[in-house]
């Protein structure tokens, strides 16, 4: 049924391996591009900033993945920074949505990313797709990008939004970063360490993105997360042992603060004890839903 898919954000950590997988398997692959590889085969050119697509060519997918969206990891979170992750996320699934829409032949489902950071700093709460929005910057930001796909639901397209957590690969994203200290024996816990991390491995939010691509009967929410989310301390714990290093190093929650600003408290001290209760009902299986045998494949695929 996925004979056509048309990804932004494919060079991004998900959206390669999310081509890979769709290419291997026979599907054709276009991708949004903002700059450069334009003239590559089935490359179909956009500039969200300035509202601008290729929208004779956005037709006929089967489906569209949108990954796209400035990073919320790089960088500290200067005022500009912070514009930025609103208005790409925002703009740029509002400009994709509203062009489906429109579309004389239009995908059966559009995927967007999203992130557990909807639901806020929630200690030890457990969450599921319809526990509210939390408070925060990532909170309104995951919130409105949602929100920005309603053209789309709006037009009889099947919308469904993953909230991915932290997915672990070792080429990159967080565990990459994590990896260098850790590797010398200086990886800790951030804070108090009780702080709950919610995660993925990088071949399980491939397998996601497919599922719900051909399950019509999934639309909406979906927590794109494991159903054993740990706290900090016990991460740390595990990935020292994964890579038989000691873990004794503590890095203070004042530290963070001074080195993050605010994007200490909602992304590394924050904590969502998240549980993927859609993928559930819809009978998912997850290939690495333990963190021990998750860290063992990814950071030792032979």
């Amino acid at each position: 049924r996925m004979q056509r898919v048309l990804i932004s954000g494919s060079t991004g950590l998900i959206g390669s391996a999310l081509s890979d997988s769709l290419r291997s398997s026979g599907a054709r692959v276009a991708t949004l591009t903002r700059s450069g590889g334009h003239d590559a085969p089935d490359a179909v050119r956009w500039d969200p900033t300035r509202a601008q697509i290729d929208s004779a060519h956005v037709e006929g997918f089967d489906v569209v993945v949108h990954l796209a969206g400035e990073s919320v990891a790089s960088g500290r979170w200067t005022d500009s920074k912070k514009a930025r992750i609103l208005t790409s996320r925002v703009e740029g699934t509002g400009l994709l949505a509203g062009t489906l829409a429109a579309a004389a032949v239009r995908p059966r489902v559009l995927v967007t990313a999203s992130a557990v950071g909807i639901y806020g700093n929630r200690g030890d709460e457990w969450l599921d797709e319809d526990s509210p929005p939390g408070a925060g910057f990532l909170a309104d930001v995951c919130g409105r990008w949602e929100s920005a796909a309603a053209p789309a639901r709006q037009a009889g397209i099947r919308v469904v939004h993953l909230r991915f957590g932290i997915v672990l690969a070792s080429s990159g994203g967080a565990l990459q970063r994590m990896l260098p200290p850790f590797r010398l024996g200086l990886g800790g816990r951030l804070g108090p360490g009780r702080q709950f991390m919610s995660w993925i491995t990088l071949a399980d939010a491939v397998r996601v993105i497919l599922r719900v691509s051909e399950d019509d009967s999934i639309s909406g929410p979906v927590n794109a997360v494991t159903p054993a989310p740990v706290r900090n301390i016990a991460f740390t714990r595990a990935l020292g042992r994964a890579l038989r290093r000691p873990t004794l190093a503590a890095v203070p929650a004042a530290a963070l603060r001074l080195a993050a600003g605010s994007m200490a408290d909602e992304m590394l001290l924050a904590s969502q004890r998240v549980r993927p209760a859609r993928l559930a009902a819809a009978g998912f299986e997850f290939l690495h839903p333990e963190l021990e045998t998750a860290l063992h494949s990814v950071l030792d695929p032979g």
